[in-house]
C-alpha cells in the first residue's frame, strides 16, 4: 500500500478519500493517513458506530494499523494527516506514540485539542513534542462534514414529517377520492 508523497495535499487528499469511506459506512466522515519516508503505511477512517467502540476515531484505526505493520507502539519517523483537527484523546494517542508530525485540515471548534479548545501538542509539560500544522485543505475537509451533517438533519427533518402525517388514533383522514376514515376503525 505504498505510494510516494511529495506534498501535504497529496497525503491530505488521501485523507479525504478515507473521509468520504467513512460517509459511505454511515459514519463521521473523517480519514487518516500515516506516512512514514513518504511513503502510506497504514490508512483510517472513523468506525465507532460499525465497531461498537468508541475510540475507533480515524487517527486511531491508523495508528494501529501502522503499529501492527512496524511492531512497534513507538512511530517516531511518522507523519499523520487527518481532514478533522484531533480531539484530546486521538492527540494523546500520537503524542504517546511520539509522532513527529501531525497534519490536520478543517478545525474543531467543539472538541479539537490542536488549538481550537485547548493545544496539547503544545503543553511544555507533555514530552515529547509533535510538530503541528493544521489548514491543510481545509475548505474541502470542513465541507465533507458540513454536507454530511446537512444530509443527517435533512433526513432527520424528513422523518419528523413522515411521523407527523401519519394518522394517530382519534383522528381522521381525507383520502384522494374525498372520503373521510376514522383512523380507530379497523
Amino acid at each position: 500500500m505504498s505510494s510516494p508523497l511529495h506534498t501535504d495535499e497529496s497525503a491530505m487528499r488521501l485523507a479525504l478519500y478515507q473521509a468520504q469511506a467513512a460517509w459511505a459506512a454511515g459514519e463521521v466522515p473523517v480519514g487518516a493517513v500515516i506516512v512514514r519516508g513518504g511513503e502510506v503505511i497504514a490508512v483510517g477512517y472513523n468506525r465507532p458506530i460499525a465497531e461498537s467502540d468508541p475510540t475507533a476515531h480515524a487517527e486511531i484505526v491508523a495508528l494501529r494499523q501502522a503499529a501492527r505493520l512496524m511492531s512497534n507502539y513507538r512511530l517516531p519517523e511518522c507523519e499523520l494527516f487527518v481532514t478533522l483537527e484531533p480531539c484530546a484523546m486521538c492527540a494523546m494517542a500520537l503524542l504517546h506514540a511520539r509522532f513527529k508530525r501531525v497534519v490536520f485540515g478543517a478545525s474543531d471548534p467543539k472538541t479539537g485539542a490542536a488549538g481550537s479548545v485547548v493545544n496539547l501538542f503544545e503543553s511544555a509539560q507533555l514530552n515529547p513534542h509533535t510538530e503541528l500544522t493544521g489548514g491543510v485543505l481545509s475548505e474541502p475537509c470542513g465541507q465533507v462534514l458540513r454536507d454530511f451533517f446537512a444530509e443527517r438533519r435533512r433526513a432527520s427533518r424528513q422523518k419528523r414529517e413522515a411521523m407527523n402525517l401519519l394518522p394517530g388514533p382519534g383522528t381522521a383522514q381525507v383520502l384522494g377520492d374525498d372520503t373521510l376514515i376514522n383512523s380507530d376503525t379497523p
